[in-house]
């Protein structure tokens, strides 16, 4: 593999750049990994919401954060939004089948990490030292 080049082993399609500002795939990587997009993925698992119960969902997002996130993951294709045409209109947001394949890894790993935290064993903490200072 040529370095700076993600090639997607046995399955036909284009080379993506991922490591040059311009690529689509690396576009998309940073929606889902940004600091909103993780956890609208994450929000939206269980079911679909509207736009007031996910900003709920999320704490500290701004109606700003979370309108510009959801538009950048619609325009990707991992989740699809619905409008209602009432007064004011009801926006409703849920995953794609796209978005849930994508959206699964994020979920096991938030699973992981709190079923950690729950089980008291929080792991490293800040400052803490690998093994015989060992570090990757």
């Amino acid at each position: 593999m040529t370095e700076g080049v993600q090639e997607r082993r046995g399955e036909p399609g284009p080379r993506y750049e991922v490591f040059h500002t311009d690529c689509l795939a690396r576009d998309m990587v940073d929606h889902v990994t940004s600091k909103w997009g993780v956890w609208v993925l994450i929000s939206l698992r269980g079911n679909s919401l509207r736009f007031y119960e996910l900003r709920e969902s999320i704490r500290g997002i701004s109606e700003k954060m979370l309108a510009q996130t959801l538009r950048a993951l619609v325009q990707d294709g991992l989740l699809w939004r619905e409008v209602e045409p009432t007064s004011p209109p009801q926006v409703t947001y849920g995953l794609t089948e796209f978005g849930r394949e994508v959206g699964e890894p994020l979920s096991e790993l938030f699973d992981r990490i709190t079923l950690r935290l729950s089980s008291g064993d929080a792991g490293r903490r800040e400052g803490a030292r690998l093994p015989q200072d060992q570090h990757m």
